[in-house]
């Protein structure tokens, strides 16, 4: 394994153990095994290297709170489907809450650095359509609107989740009750949109 891969595990490890705000480029190349200056020489800058390290843990974390049911599985409806991904995202507050607190801590420093921004904000947008296709089978290059519009509110959730399960775990919401929630907001939009 190369420098640049040996970066990329240890700020992994870094990000998990010591935070996002906390980890240096000490900790990274202790960490790593690497000199020093092999940060700055494959990644710019030790921010650079954390936010390519916690962009790519954030999309295999997706991948797993968001992966798709077995065949026999699919056969159980969308409502199934969909609380069954709730439960993933739930039970990772406890599994991936390093990740999420640095997660966390990241997004507060996009305010100051607009590179971290930019890589998130791409990140965002891609995970909308991802979202969309892989939870509702809508096509993004087809129904590009409406993609957005549904995986931007499942983006809403994981995140409104996610900080709930961080400040207070022992009330947040179940993935019974979000789903019920989401059931019943959709029952009165459609009453309203009836009565309109």
């Amino acid at each position: 394994m190369g420098h640049r891969e040996q970066l990329m595990v240890g700020a992994k490890r870094c990000l998990e153990e010591r935070g996002y705000a906390r980890t240096t480029s000490r900790d990274i190349a202790a960490a790593a095994n690497a000199p020093l200056g092999t940060i700055n020489y494959h990644y710019g800058s030790k921010e650079a290297l954390l936010n390519a390290a916690l962009l790519e843990t954030l999309q295999e974390w997706g991948d797993r709170v968001r992966a798709r049911p077995a065949d026999s599985a699919r056969s159980a409806g969308e409502g199934s489907r969909l609380e069954a991904m709730w439960a993933r995202v739930t039970d990772s507050g406890a599994t991936d809450r390093p990740l999420v607190v640095a997660s966390i801590e990241a997004f507060a420093q996009a305010e100051r650095f607009p590179e971290i921004r930019r890589q998130i904000a791409e990140a965002f947008e891609l995970a909308r359509t991802e979202l969309a296709a892989d939870l509702h089978g809508i096509d993004g290059a087809a129904e590009g609107e409406l993609a957005r519009a549904v995986g931007s509110v499942h983006m809403a959730l994981v995140a409104g989740l996610t900080q709930q399960w961080l400040i207070d775990p022992e009330r947040a919401p179940s993935a019974r009750e979000v789903a019920a929630g989401l059931r019943a907001i959709a029952r009165r939009l459609e009453s309203d949109a009836a009565d309109a």
